[in-house]
Order: C-alpha cells, then structure tokens, then sequence
C-alpha cells in the first residue's frame, strides 16, 4: 500500500511538470514527453505489477488529453515497459550512460511508433521538423537522470529472479 501512495503522488507530481515542460517547450516548438521518462524510471526501479499498470496509465492519461487517435500512448508506454523489464538485466540503470540511453532509444521507438500509428489508423501524422523531434529527445535525455535519482531515492532497487 506503501508504493501505491507514492505512486500516486509521484504520478501527480509527473502531470504537473509534463503540462509545464510543454507549456515553457511549445513556445521554443520543442516536444518533450516528461510522462515517458517518468514511466520509465518506475519501470527501472519498480516490479512489474507495479511498472506496468503505471505505464499504461500514464500512457492513458495522454490519450485523454490528446485529440489524436485514442489509446496509442498506452500501446506504445505499456511496450516501452516491456522494453525496459527485458533490458533490466543488461544494464545497470543506477548509472547514467543506460538511464541516457534507454531514455533516448525509448523515446525514438515512441515518436516513430506514435507516426507509425497515426498513419495507419488516423490517416494523418503531424511531423513538426527535425528540431522538436531531436531537442525533445535530447532534453528528454539531459533530464532522465535526475527523474531517476527522484524515483530511486523512493524506491529501492528491486531484485527479480526468473
């Protein structure tokens, strides 16, 4: 009961700086997705049963907000998760070169996924230009260190044998 109340708090906590960041980013036509790190770093410090409902959720949380295709934010944050537990065991991610990492290559499988799917289902993709795409995914990885200090100063590290 513990880690659900702070995740509940660290959720709300994540919505107040992701609206913020894309207020502050939208006028430099920057898009950072602050969620996606976020579920990330949960997904890094937490087990399964607690990573992936909190993915999904923030993944929903945009669909809500969004006037795109609803429910792609919780297909592609709930396939970051899975991405994350199967890279848990190769890379250590209490240093920063694999939190940078994951970070970055996450957040180009959600953009070019996020494309992918608006153009199959919706019939249209809006592409702002090179520039948000890449600032996006650079502050996206300047900034996942120290939202996984946040999480793991929470959290301990979690041990999964399989």
């Amino acid at each position: 009961m513990h880690t659900f109340i702070k995740l509940i708090i660290l959720f709300l906590i994540a919505t107040v700086l992701h609206w913020a960041f894309t207020a502050i980013l939208g006028s430099w036509s920057v898009s950072m997705n602050f969620m996606l790190i976020f579920a990330i770093a949960i997904c890094a410090y937490t087990k399964p049963e607690y990573g992936y409902p909190t993915a999904f959720f923030c993944g929903l949380f945009l669909d809500f907000f969004g006037v795109k295709l609803f429910g792609h934010n919780a297909l592609l944050f709930t396939l970051c998760a899975s991405c994350v537990y199967i890279l848990e065991h190769r890379l250590d991610f209490e240093t920063i070169a694999p939190q940078i990492v994951c970070v970055s290559g996450l957040s180009v499988f959600w953009a070019v996924s996020n494309w992918i799917l608006l153009q199959i289902f919706a019939g249209f993709s809006a592409w702002n230009g090179w520039w948000p795409f890449l600032g996006g995914i650079a502050l996206s990885a300047l900034l996942a260190p120290c939202v996984f200090w946040v999480v793991g100063s929470l959290f301990e590290r979690k041990v999964i044998t399989y």
